[in-house]
C-alpha cells in the first residue's frame, strides 16, 4: 500500500525516537495532536505485535480528541481499507491485528477498566496521553506500570504525552522537564512551527498576543506559565441526554462573529443546572452561511439569545425563522459571570471549543499590583460568550421555553 503522508519538519526527531518516555509541551495549533495521530497509525500499520491506548482524564472526551484525530488520520492518508473502526465500544482495528483502545482514569471504576487492559494480539506497547496535564502523577503510574515484560526484538515500549504548558509548577515539568534522565525525550513546538497552520489562526494568535500576553505565552508560544484567575471552575464534561424533552427549559446563545469564531449553543435547563447540549463554531462564515449551516442542528422555535450590537444580523436571523433576540452587553457581563458561576455547569463532550475556551478564560491582571481584576480577558472567548447570552432568559426568569409536558409521558 502506498502511503502519502505529509510532516511537519519540526517533529522528525519524535517520529525517530524510541525512549520510553516522550513530553509533548506546545502551543495551541502547533499540530502536534495531528501528528501523533498520523505517527501511531502508520507505526501500528508497520509494525504487527503493536497496540495502543489512548488516554484523557476522561474517558468520554476520547471521542472528540484523540479518536477523531485518529480516525481523521486514516481518511488523510487514504488507508481506510487497512482498519475498522467501532464506535460502541470505541476501538480502531488494524488488518494486521493490531488495535487502538481508548480509556479515562476519572474515577476508580475507569482506573480498573485501565489496569485491566489486555490485546487478544500482542501487547500494550505504546500509550498517547492527550492533554496530559489533566492528570494527576498518580494516573501517570498507573500507565506506566502497565508497559511491562519482554518484547519481541524490535519492538519497544513508549508514553507519549501531548499537552499545552499551563503551570510552571506541574508534576510534568518537574518529572520530564527539570530532571534529567536517558530514557526521556522532551519536545516542544508552536503554530509558528506548523506549515499547514492558515493565516487566519495567525492573525488570531497575533491578535492574542496584544490582548492577552500571559495567555500567549502558554497558548502562542508553548511556554510553561500559569493560569491564575482562571473564571470558572465549577463545570463539568460528562454525557447526557441532549433532546430537548429531557429538560425543564431549552434556548440558544450566539455570539456573532466573523474574523473570530461565530458561535451557537443549544443549551438546557434543569433541576437550577445549565446543560451546554450543542454547539456551532465556526471562522470566516457570513450569516447565510451559517444559517444554511445550523438548519436542522438548533430548533427555530427555542429562544435564540444573540448579541445586540449586531441587530441586522439579528434580524437576518428572525428572517431565517429562528426566534432571536438582543442581550444587552457591558456592565452585564460580571452579573452574568456571577450568575453562571453560583451554577453547575455539564457540558457535553461533543462542544469541544466551549471545553478549550472555558479551561482557560481568566481574569485580567493589574501588573502593577501584581493581582486579578473583575474584568474577563475578551479574547478566545466567543463559545463563552454565546454561553453569557444564552441563559439570559433563565437569569432574569422571564421568556424561558418549556417543553409539553405531554411528550414527556404526562410527568
Amino acid at each position: 500500500m502506498i502511503v502519502n503522508a505529509q510532516f511537519n519538519p519540526v517533529f522528525k526527531p519524535v517520529h525517530q525516537c524510541k525512549k520510553r518516555y516522550i513530553a509533548m509541551k506546545g502551543s495551541a495549533g502547533s499540530g502536534k495532536s495531528v501528528d501523533t495521530a498520523q505517527l501511531y497509525i502508520l507505526r501500528l500499520m508497520a509494525e504487527p505485535g503493536r497496540n495502543l491506548v489512548c488516554v484523557r482524564k476522561s474517558d468520554v472526551t476520547n471521542r472528540d480528541s484523540t479518536f477523531a484525530e485518529l480516525t481523521s488520520a486514516i481518511n488523510r492518508l487514504g488507508v481506510s481499507s487497512a482498519w475498522r473502526i467501532t464506535n460502541s465500544p470505541l476501538a480502531l482495528h488494524c488488518i494486521n491485528g493490531n488495535k487502538i483502545k481508548f480509556r479515562g482514569v476519572n474515577d476508580d471504576r475507569q482506573r480498573e477498566k485501565l489496569k485491566s487492559i489486555t490485546f487478544s494480539n500482542g501487547k500494550l506497547t505504546d500509550v498517547w496521553i492527550e492533554e496530559a496535564t489533566e492528570l494527576v502523577k498518580a494516573d501517570f503510574e498507573i500507565i506506566d506500570d502497565r508497559l511491562r515484560g519482554k518484547l519481541p526484538d524490535g519492538l519497544f515500549y513508549q508514553i507519549k504525552m501531548t499537552f499545552n504548558p499551563v503551570s510552571a509548577s506541574h508534576w510534568i515539568k518537574r518529572d520530564f522537564f527539570d530532571y534529567k534522565d536517558d530514557n526521556v525525550m522532551t519536545h516542544h513546538s508552536t503554530y509558528i512551527d506548523n506549515r499547514f497552520c492558515d493565516e487566519a489562526y495567525k492573525l488570531r494568535m497575533k491578535r492574542r498576543a496584544e490582548v492577552d500576553p500571559e495567555g500567549y505565552k502558554i497558548y502562542g508560544l508553548g511556554e510553561w506559565g500559569e493560569t491564575g484567575g482562571l473564571i470558572f471552575s465549577n463545570y463539568i464534561v460528562e454525557e447526557f441526554n441532549t433532546n430537548s424533552e429531557y429538560f425543564d427549559a431549552v434556548a440558544n446563545g450566539q455570539d456573532f462573529g466573523f474574523n473570530h469564531a461565530n458561535a451557537i449553543l443549544a443549551l438546557g435547563w434543569k433541576d437550577g443546572e445549565v446543560y451546554v447540549r450543542h454547539e456551532l463554531y465556526v471562522h470566516e462564515k457570513d450569516t447565510t452561511e451559517i444559517i444554511a449551516m445550523a438548519e436542522g442542528q438548533f430548533d427555530k422555535s427555542d429562544r435564540m439569545w444573540c448579541d445586540s450590537a449586531e441587530p441586522d444580523r439579528i434580524h437576518e436571523w428572525k428572517k431565517a425563522g429562528y426566534k432571536a433576540k438582543g442581550v444587552v452587553k457591558g456592565k452585564s457581563v460580571k452579573t452574568q459571570i456571577d450568575w453562571l458561576k453560583g451554577r453547575k455547569i455539564h457540558i457535553h463532550p461533543s462542544c469541544k471549543n466551549l471545553i478549550k475556551e472555558i479551561q482557560q478564560w481568566r481574569w485580567r491582571k493589574d501588573e502593577s499590583r501584581d493581582e486579578y481584576t473583575d474584568e474577563p480577558i475578551a479574547v478566545f472567548d466567543d463559545a463563552i460568550a454565546a454561553l453569557r447570552y444564552g441563559v439570559e432568559g433563565w437569569r432574569k426568569d422571564k421568556q424561558i421555553y418549556i417543553p409539553d409536558r405531554r411528550t414527556l409521558g404526562g410527568l
